[in-house]
């Protein structure tokens, strides 16, 4: 018990920092539940709960980059909880077993995200070499609150790999830079994990295991100080690495073995 508590913490550090970096925790803490034989919907649910931490001390990090993005803040803060509070009630209004079918296919999903992530933001490190920047407005401003309400969905749903998704949809719609966008995720993503663990702890408190929070939250909240001070230092391709080898034997286990 001692050494899954230990596992399960040392997740929660390692996707806190993930998530604060990179994006894409969620597939190291929920994939190593599923591996402890935690079901699926109780993963996912308890997952969302424990990640808040981390995301908390990740966002403070940023803190210098969000206060220079105050009027983009509210324009997409409030899609982005509005989304993931949908997102909450869509996981929490289908059945387990949708859920259970669904899981496979947004992790392999959430992983080829994570692998494609670097050439979206390398196509739009060009683009954006090339236009000039111009204020976010019009049909782009529309389009970027729309992503990410849908985002947010998709966050309160299941999550891997929102982050990574919203970097590339603000750096190819937005002129913003990478560390400005970088904040703005953190802030965001958190956000949906925010309102959907309320959600989950008004109406769906049979599907948290406590312990499982508290020890993703102490890892995540540890690992989101160390992301925001020493995460940028690290090597991506060993940080996606770890994502595709963790990820890839949580799908073999639930396709196979569950």
């Amino acid at each position: 018990m001692w050494l899954e508590w230990l596992a399960i913490a040392g997740a929660g550090f390692w996707a806190g920092m993930i998530n604060v970096v990179v994006g894409s925790g969620t597939l190291v803490t929920f994939p190593t539940l599923l591996l402890f034989g935690y079901p699926p919907l109780v993963a996912n649910v308890s997952n969302n709960i424990g990640l808040v931490g981390g995301g908390l001390s990740g966002t403070f990090g940023y803190r210098a980059e969000l206060t220079q993005q105050r009027a983009l803040v509210r324009a997409l803060l409030p899609a982005s909880l509005l989304g993931g509070l949908a997102g909450a009630l869509l996981l929490l209004l289908l059945p387990p077993e949708a859920f259970r079918a669904i899981v496979p296919v947004l992790v392999v999903a959430g992983l080829v995200m994570v692998m494609a992530g670097p050439a979206v933001q390398r196509r739009a490190a060009r683009r954006r070499g090339t236009d000039e920047a111009a204020p976010l407005a019009g049909g782009r401003l529309v389009a970027v609150v729309g992503g990410v309400f849908v985002l947010g969905v998709y966050g309160g749903y299941f999550g891997a790999a929102q982050g990574i998704l919203i970097v590339g949809l603000m750096s190819v719609l937005t002129a913003e830079t990478l560390q400005s966008i970088t904040g703005l995720k953190n802030l965001l993503t958190t956000g949906v994990n925010a309102i959907a663990a309320i959600t989950f702890v008004l109406v769906a408190r049979d599907s948290i295991n406590w312990v499982v929070v508290a020890l993703i939250a102490v890892g995540a909240t540890l690992g989101g100080l160390a992301g925001a001070r020493f995460g940028r230092r690290l090597p991506p391709h060993v940080l996606r690495g770890l994502i595709l080898v963790v990820g890839s034997v949580a799908v073999v286990n639930l396709v196979f073995f569950d």
